[in-house]
């Protein structure tokens, strides 16, 4: 059974930050996930951050889901990025005060997964790498309307899912990033940006790695 959703409220570098927790009991581990981009109507109820809160729950991990700065409860100004990385450690930090220091796993849809890269590049700066890390239609490139971004590296067993139909971050973008990675893409043929209809083979292609 999903265990109850619980709201948090935190402070972080510029405000409180709002978190939505789902704790199995006795995690095994903590599963911090970012959302889309908060200008263009992102936030952490999204469908793909609901459906990979589900996949870490299954695996006994607490979810943490919290809203960028300026969605919901949260504090503070959208911050491309930058400001958002720091909230997010800032999340994971206060998820370790309270569940104890468990294996850490990113995931992050969007522009959560480009947030996400920079937060992985932060702990393993500081000698914490994240156990595993998902990315879902990472943003990567030029992105019109919203910017071009500059994705930071990640670890080859890094598990990045994007859709073949994705308009909204081209998968040639993807490519792009992931080429000099020598990093593996897996590519949902006829998905979205938002993997309509298509969000149960996220859960399954998460489920099939994490067994392995």
């Amino acid at each position: 059974m999903r265990p109850q959703a619980e709201q948090l409220l935190i402070d972080g570098p510029v405000g409180k930050i709002d978190i939505t927790v789902e704790n199995p009991g006795a995690p095994r581990g903590i599963a911090l996930i970012a959302h889309p981009h908060p200008l263009f109507g992102g936030g952490n109820t999204n469908k793909v951050v609901q459906t990979l809160a589900r996949t870490f729950i299954h695996f006994d991990y607490v979810a943490l889901r919290p809203n960028f700065r300026g969605i919901g409860l949260s504090e503070g100004k959208h911050d491309e990025g930058n400001g958002e990385s720091q909230d997010l450690l800032a999340v994971l930090a206060e998820a370790k005060c309270r569940y104890g220091n468990l294996p850490v796993a990113l995931a992050g849809f969007s522009f959560g997964a480009y947030v996400v890269t920079r937060v992985a590049e932060a702990l393993l700066a500081a000698s914490h790498p994240a156990q595993r890390l998902v990315l879902v239609g990472t943003a990567a490139g030029f992105v019109e309307g919203a910017r071009t971004y500059h994705t930071k590296a990640v670890p080859r067993d890094t598990l990045v899912i994007h859709g073949s139909e994705d308009t909204t971050v081209p998968l040639v973008n993807v490519i792009a990033w992931a080429k000099p990675l020598d990093l593996p893409i897996i590519v949902v043929p006829g998905a979205d940006h938002f993997f309509h209809r298509r969000l149960h083979l996220i859960r399954e292609i998460v489920s099939h790695a994490w067994r392995h």
